[in-house]
């Protein structure tokens, strides 16, 4: 199975193409993403034709389950079409959580993930703890909670939460600071995937609810993740993601 590596801000991803991938189940991408054992990655980002669009990008994630979206995921997706297949600085690619317009611009891909659904406050225990936060999708689920988090509070309570039982299916979970106006501070614990450098719909997420908070200036706020610096721009009902995604290298999985 020939597959290219690919990376947005260290979120990192084994990009098969459809035709390439038979026989890809859960227990080969969870292969497939082993650090140690395979080629190593946050997911496989599987790409061929669509229905809606010309492409289409399925998400697993390092786990093996599937969410609806991943927002770096399509910025590397977007990358390799471009690369590979010609495609223009805008184009379409379809995905679970629908079809999303794609722009390579100075500042990285952009992507337009539209508007946010805001599902309001929500207040949870783990842990012995309190945590009040705002639950929104991006055409996946989102806990956004705003505080003063320490990498031991993120270490311990982020497993925790990700599989609270007050989402059955799951939710990423961000632990963000706003240091300024236009910039907040992050950190992810993703569902599937557990702690990553970067997380894209997450900091569209959390931007979003900052927003909706009254926390943050509207227009562009930057995201600094521990992969580096996502900005968002738009609104709560218009919003697009910027950022970069690279190249990393190719090769072919032949165990099994």
């Amino acid at each position: 199975m020939q597959f290219w590596k690919y990376e947005g801000l260290g979120n990192d991803f084994v990009i098969v193409e459809r035709k390439q991938a038979s026989g890809l189940d859960s227990s080969r991408v969870v292969e497939l993403c082993d650090r140690h054992f395979g080629v190593g990655a946050d997911g496989v980002l599987v790409v061929g034709p669509g229905r809606a669009s010309a492409w289409r990008m399925t998400v697993h994630n390092a786990d093996g389950s599937q969410p609806e979206m991943c927002g770096n995921g399509l910025r590397c997706v977007a990358r390799y079409l471009r690369d590979h297949h010609g495609l223009g600085s805008a184009f379409a690619v379809e995905t679970d959580a629908g079809v999303l317009d794609i722009e390579d611009g100075p500042l990285g891909i952009a992507v337009t993930l539209g508007a946010i659904t805001d599902h309001g406050a929500a207040d949870v225990g783990a842990g012995g703890e309190r945590f009040s936060g705002r639950r929104v999708s991006l055409g996946n689920p989102h806990l956004v909670m705003f505080g003063d988090w320490s990498d031991a509070a993120f270490e311990r309570f982020g497993p925790q939460l990700v599989e609270h039982s007050a989402w059955p299916a799951g939710a990423n979970i961000s632990f963000a600071t706003i240091v300024e106006p236009d910039r907040i501070a992050l950190r992810v614990w993703e569902r599937g995937a557990g702690p990553t450098l970067a997380c894209g719909t997450g900091a569209t997420a959390t931007a979003a609810a900052a927003w909706i908070e009254g926390r943050v200036k509207p227009a562009r706020v930057a995201v600094d993740l521990p992969g580096g610096r996502l900005y968002v721009e738009g609104d709560p009902t218009t919003l697009r993601m910027v950022g970069p995604a690279n190249a990393v290298f190719r090769g072919v999985w032949t165990r099994g």
